[in-house]
């Protein structure tokens, strides 16, 4: 029973911590919620910072979760710019890494995030390397890129997943000249494997994006402070003004290990181990967003998913599961993707290896088609592009994890509804 004397302590001020504190005050709950950020920006959503905004198509006010008096309209117990230096679990209480505050808590959920990966070659201290992760990156790359259109200037991008795409496709739109560098043999590689990944590497070259495939960054080279080229592993060297670093993100997890939780194996992602109820190896303590590893049952694997709807839903889910309700965290990954001309949703979950077969429905060369991946005759993941209002039955063919009919699959002639049992 949950009652108006206790104290939940969020530490994480991005989209699962703030919308944990909306749930809260939404499901009645009357005690104190303190929302702690290491930030000074209220809590924002990360999804514009490399598409809509940093294309200067948003407004800065836009990203943010709810506008500043929200929180204190709401009781919520905002603090920006503050880290929390530890958690002692037998106090139940963390401490302020600013100026030593304590403060106990009931109830504490970590929403941690994740950090960008770090480029660990010479040449990373130079002015023009950078990262995208926060709106203060954002902002600056925004910059960046408006001063290499105007200048025919050069980026290169180490990384060819989802950020280093966007960012490829942004920086062609402001004209600047783009060379994204990538180990694998095609983009998004372990996402999408070979066959749907070249489909973005045709995309991209169709609009002046250069690629290298099957090499890496060793050394980002540079004068007074500032970049002049990239090298890489195979011995070539790439003009550039700057370079972003989009290898991939790594879970927060620092105070969680200090705090003695159980962390995840790096091969499953690493992340804070949760149960379906999103609770960590402590029974008051909880985790959600990029930070949390949970075991998906319908993919029979341990999950650690860095995508804007696991925060929005995993955050409320959380907070739903402090206030005692009986909740089991079990939704479908999904994400979503704009680049040019080129809209994409993706649900489910089907690295290279975990499947069979690839079902192609649509014109994939109009880039019109949804992709499904199955594993003996059942999908285990489907990805709309440029087709729209599809999720919904996607969803459900992954859920019911019934054999389907490929070749009534393949036909769009064929409602996919009809295809769920």
């Amino acid at each position: 029973m949950v009652d108006a004397d206790q104290t939940f302590v969020i530490v994480g001020g991005g989209l699962a911590g703030a919308k944990a504190a909306e749930t809260l005050r939404a499901e009645g709950f009357t005690g104190r919620v303190i929302l702690i950020c290491d930030e000074r920006d209220h809590p924002y959503e990360r999804p514009p910072l490399s598409k809509g905004y940093l294309l200067g198509k948003e407004e800065r006010d836009s990203v943010f979760v709810h506008e500043p008096s929200w929180y204190a309209r709401n009781d919520i117990e905002l603090h920006l710019g503050q880290t929390v230096a530890a958690v002692d679990r037998e106090a139940k209480s963390v401490r302020f890494g600013e100026d030593g505050t304590v403060v106990r808590y009931d109830k504490l959920l970590l929403a941690t995030g994740a950090e960008p990966r770090r480029l660990d070659i010479p040449g990373t201290d130079l002015a023009g390397v950078h990262h995208l992760r926060r709106l203060a990156h954002a902002e600056r790359l925004k910059g960046v890129l408006g001063s290499l259109g105007r200048d025919n200037g050069h980026i290169v991008i180490a990384g060819a997943g989802w950020i280093g795409l966007e960012v490829a496709a942004a920086a062609r739109e402001y004209g600047a000249e783009v060379t994204v560098v990538e180990p694998e043999p095609t983009p998004l590689h372990g996402v999408l494997g070979p066959e749907l990944g070249q489909i973005f590497a045709e995309l991209h070259r169709e609009h002046g994006v250069r690629f290298h495939f099957g090499a890496r960054l060793t050394e980002i080279t540079g004068q007074d402070g500032v970049v002049l080229a990239a090298r890489t592993d195979d011995g070539e060297e790439h003009l550039a003004h700057d370079v972003l670093a989009a290898i991939g993100a790594a879970p927060r997890t620092g105070l969680a290990e200090a705090a003695g939780l159980e962390i995840a194996d790096r091969a499953q992602g690493g992340g804070i181990v949760v149960d379906a109820r999103l609770r960590t190896s402590d029974p008051d303590i909880y985790a959600a967003g990029d930070v949390a590893s949970f075991h998906h049952a319908l993919f029979g694997s341990r999950l650690r998913v860095e995508h804007w709807a696991n925060a929005l839903n995993g955050g409320p889910a959380a907070a739903r599961a402090m206030l005692g309700q009986e909740i089991a965290y079990d939704r479908v990954p999904y994400f979503f993707s704009d680049q040019y001309d080129l809209g994409m949703e993706y649900s489910g979950w089907a690295p290279p290896g975990s499947y069979d077969q690839v079902v192609i429905r649509g014109d994939a060369g109009k880039r019109e088609f949804i992709a499904f991946w199955l594993k003996e005759g059942r999908v285990l993941a489907g990805m709309n592009v440029n087709v729209w209002d599809v999720t919904d039955p996607i969803q459900q063919l992954i859920r019911t994890r019934a054999r389907v009919d490929t070749e009534a699959l393949a036909d769009p002639h064929v409602a996919l509804d009809s295809l769920v049992p």
